[in-house]
């Protein structure tokens, strides 16, 4: 990897390689088209039949006029744009370091000594880099807002600034990776407010950590068990030890937590062309030498152990509530570089599963459940997301959104192309989408459906590889360094929003963009917003997001110190004046990104993942950019969670 990048620009630097071959037309190429068939914040809005249903596209970015900078139902005053060490919240809210790298989880973990680090201290402690957030209500099945289990990811680790003297990865003593692998993976925490500040539990029976190299887990659903999954350490293709890179997770009805496992491909090292899967490591880009774990444990050796990377890239399912659970990997969603994984309960009972394949050029996949979810049973849940339908989708410049099943034996998915069973098909779930001709698209990262309007948002965080010969009607910008925001509508989703009537099971959606993000002073940008935006309302790179209890859609980035400015979270109305008027509530520190999000229940705290702070270039151990959030003399920066609420102890937002 260049020497002159920081480590997360490294990472996205790999992953700014395309990996798909295909000449399918790409997302950009279809925006495009689509955007010359129709006069851009012209015209009125526009209704469709979906598979035999009248479908309100309603009141989108590009078929209405565009609205005035007042009309937002948020109410605090936004937070101008800006950049240093420190982060930073909008007038009349206060944020709270929750928990940080380092500090104790489990029961009897020790006090984090920065300069004394061993691996079996930090797999009792907070791990690193901290993405997905998910607020988990106790007693189980509540909708408290004052107690919980915070479940957070811990996606990768920056060695130069997690130890003394900065080393390179390739300098990493066995010990130092042995720490990085208990770095990653996830954390359950307890917490609670009781009358102030929120705190973590101490020695709760709830707290947990799950690493890499110490945490067994299932493999489950289609592919369990198949002889790709098998290693020497496991003849059965069922059992794995650990996860790792999980970056964006979900939550499902039954109560249990899915999280990522995105690029994977980075951990591995080894000649793909001297195994049996040179093929299929190729579309993923394993190895991707980003971490040298190969050379002190041979599973991360592909020439040793050809199978490993099979048995990564899947979504992950637990129970917080059972601490002694077993997380399940469960096939059934597919492999790929997983941003996440979010749940809807469809009008019929099944349970639908949006995620995307946080890659330039890759794709957005559904799972829909064969069984049905049953609220009085929730053992006969458990095992919901075993059994199903996986589809990817493909984005047509009439504004027509098509769902096409990644079945074994269906179209080109046979043994003539290589796919022998659905197991074939589901750890090549690249390739599979590949000859079905998905659109290729611009980093989609996290998918979520609005829980009020029932219509499904996907942010596309960027993709500077596309060319001008490349763009599409949902992707039309070339060198799209900003990214964007697209909107899938189900068939049964009104104008003014009904979730409830929302079939997400549809194959035929119809689909239409939020925002182009970037800076609107700059013309080049090609930047769309609702109208006119106030000080501080533009934003680069929208990553995460969630939705309050209200359907405000609130978009955390990865990407705005490219454009000069912090990332953080901004707000917005989805529907009504304010629609797509995006205004800043919360600024990181330098070098870190914002991951998360999520609201408690009653909207009256968010918590905010603050995720590489002082990843900057010359930043290091000793003289890093900033030493967020202690600020204390010989300690670097830490990947920590905060907490912001309102001063007057109201709901976020207004």
């Amino acid at each position: 990897m260049r020497d002159d990048l920081t480590w997360s620009e490294r990472l996205e630097h790999d992953d700014d390689v395309p990996a798909n071959p295909t000449k399918t037309p790409t997302i950009g190429a279809i925006i495009e088209s689509r955007l010359s068939r129709r006069d851009a914040l012209k015209g009125a809005a526009a209704s469709v039949a979906v598979a035999g249903t009248a479908t309100a596209i309603g009141t989108s970015l590009f078929s209405r006029t565009a609205h005035a900078a007042g009309g937002s139902t948020l109410t605090f005053s936004p937070l101008p744009h800006g950049y240093d060490e420190n982060s930073h919240v909008a007038d009349g809210y206060a944020a709270q370091t929750l928990i940080r790298w380092g500090d104790p989880v489990v029961p009897g973990a020790p006090a984090f000594d920065v300069t004394n680090q061993t691996a079996e201290a930090q797999a009792q402690q907070f791990g690193y880099n901290n993405d997905y957030v998910g607020f988990m209500p106790l007693p189980m099945g509540s909708d408290s807002s004052d107690h919980g289990l915070l479940c957070v990811n811990h996606e990768y680790t920056n060695p130069d600034l997690m130890f003394p003297g900065s080393p390179a990865s390739e300098d990493l003593t066995a010990e130092q990776v042995a720490i990085e692998m208990a770095a990653h993976g996830h954390t359950v925490v307890e917490i609670k407010r009781e009358g102030g500040p929120w705190s973590v539990v101490a020695d709760s029976p709830y707290n947990r950590r799950i690493t890499t190299s110490g945490t067994e887990m299932m493999l489950t659903g289609p592919a369990a068990g198949h002889d790709r999954l098998k290693t020497s350490a496991d003849s059965t293709g069922t059992k794995v030890i650990g996860t790792l890179n999980n970056c964006a997770g979900g939550k499902t009805p039954w109560g249990t937590v899915l999280f990522a496992e995105e690029n994977f491909h980075g951990y591995f090292m080894g000649d793909a062309e001297q195994t049996d899967e040179a093929r299929n490591y190729k579309r993923y880009g394993v190895p991707g030498g980003w971490y040298v774990w190969g050379k002190y444990d041979d599973r991360f050796d592909i020439n040793k152990e050809q199978n490993e990377p099979n048995r990564f890239g899947w979504m992950v399912e637990f129970d917080p509530y059972d601490a002694s659970s077993t997380p399940k990997k469960r096939t059934a969603l597919g492999r790929f570089k997983h941003e996440g994984a979010t749940t809807v309960l469809n009008k019929d009972g099944r349970v639908v599963v949006y995620t995307g394949d946080d890659q330039r050029f890759d794709y957005v996949y559904k799972f829909v459940s064969a069984g049905t979810f049953n609220p009085d049973d929730r053992a006969a849940n458990m095992d919901l997301l075993d059994e199903g339908t996986l589809s990817v989708g493909r984005f047509d410049a009439d504004g027509t959104l098509e769902w096409m099943p990644l079945v074994h034996g269906e179209g080109p998915l046979t043994a003539e192309n290589g796919f022998n069973s659905q197991a074939d098909v589901l750890i090549e779930t690249r390739r599979a989408a590949d000859l079905l001709g998905a659109t290729p698209m611009d980093r989609p990262e996290d998918v979520e459906p609005n829980p009020v309007t029932g219509v499904v948002y996907m942010m596309l965080t960027n993709n500077t590889k596309r060319k001008d010969d490349q763009t599409d009607a949902a992707n039309p910008r070339a060198v799209n360094a900003h990214g964007h925001v697209i909107e899938m509508i189900p068939p049964g989703t009104a104008a003014d929003g009904d979730g409830a009537n929302a079939d997400h099971a549809a194959t035929t959606f119809t689909w239409d963009i939020f925002l182009l993000a970037g800076d609107p002073a700059d013309a080049e940008a090609g930047a769309m917003y609702g109208g006119d935006l106030v000080e501080g309302g533009w934003l680069s790179c929208p990553d995460n997001l969630a939705f309050d209890s209200k359907g405000r859609i609130w978009i955390s980035t990865d990407g705005g110190p490219k454009s000069g400015i912090a990332d953080g979270v901004w707000g917005s109305d989805v529907s009504g004046p304010g629609r797509a008027l995006t205004r800043r509530l919360y600024a990181c520190p330098a070098g870190a990104e914002l991951c998360g999000p999520e609201f408690t229940p009653d909207d009256t705290t968010y918590f905010a993942a603050v995720q590489h702070p002082g990843d900057e270039k010359g930043s290091t151990f000793e003289t890093p950019v900033t030493r967020w959030p202690d600020f204390q003399e010989g300690m670097p920066p830490r990947p920590s969670v905060q907490v912001i609420v309102k001063a007057d102890g109201g709901p976020i937002g207004a």
